[in-house]
């Protein structure tokens, strides 16, 4: 199958594990969904912003090693984005603290815009420009999805005419439906909502599907939702039915879930 041409903008983060384990990765949605989908042998573009500190160093060459494509990553003053994670001793992952960095405010200038018109599909990750990009790019009939779940801010939750929305609710399949319901009547063409062990649930209005988990040992669980997108994004860009892009998300987030941080990858020590 030839390869499809994606580009995910928005968001990069480290994410700092507290103590006990006391590491660091690169992570965060954006970054997350583009690696993966290199991974796949798809053609990966990541438009966003680092610091120029030794944290966006290390960023930009995680994504270059996972042959993500960076000619639109700008380099801006400031710190890169970083997440601080507690670590409870049940072993669930927790955010402190967040601090955006030079992601905030990011948003791709008028030529870079023009370029993501020519991709397969675009995704965006986390960005407070109020839903602009996604006006912008919806307006001309480009193929789009973003994960509402990593936004916070309302003006920056809009869904319509996003060919997919993502969402999370937890293992609350009452939740679930009622997210994915509210997503397709405010404009979305297809709602997908993660619900943690109880698998995901997809519609498009007029189908209705579902799929459970696939039991591994888990690891972490980090970035296993932005593997599920990654992988339900090519499976649905390529064509195949809802079915077998839940199928897909959920075989990739599992494997995901076997190793520390988003994707593959040597944490360091602090």
């Amino acid at each position: 199958m030839k390869p499809l041409r994606f580009a995910t903008v928005g968001d990069n983060c480290i994410d700092r594990f507290q103590p006990p384990l006391s590491q660091s990765l690169v992570g965060g949605n954006a970054v997350n969904v583009a690696v993966q989908l290199s991974r796949m042998g798809h053609v990966a573009y990541y438009f966003g912003a680092v610091g120029r500190d030794a944290d966006g160093v290390r960023t930009r060459r995680l994504l270059q090693n996972n042959g993500v494509t960076l000619d639109h990553l700008q380099e801006r003053p400031g710190i890169t984005a970083y997440t601080d994670i507690d670590v409870l001793p049940s072993g669930e992952r927790l955010i402190s603290y967040e601090d955006f960095g030079v992601c905030a405010g990011y948003a791709p200038d008028d030529a870079e815009v023009a370029v993501l018109k020519t991709f397969d599909h675009v995704h965006i990750g986390w960005m407070d420009d109020g839903g602009a990009l996604r006006r912008r790019l919806v307006a001309v009939g480009v193929s789009l999805s973003q994960d509402i779940s990593v936004n916070a801010n309302p003006d920056d939750l809009g869904v319509t005419g996003l060919a997919i929305a993502f969402a999370s609710a937890g293992p609350d399949e009452v939740a679930a439906e009622r997210i994915a319901a509210e997503l397709l009547a405010q404009g979305a063409r297809v709602a997908v909502v993660t619900r943690g062990s109880k698998g995901s649930v997809a519609t498009d209005g007029i189908i209705r599907v579902e799929a459970g988990i696939r039991p591994v040992a888990v690891v972490d669980t980090t970035g296993a939702g932005d593997s599920f997108i990654a992988a339900f994004l090519a499976a649905h860009v390529a064509g195949k039915p809802l079915p077998a892009c839940l199928e897909a998300g959920r075989d990739w987030a599992a494997e995901t879930c076997t190793h520390v941080g988003g994707f593959p990858q040597e944490p360091l020590s602090f």
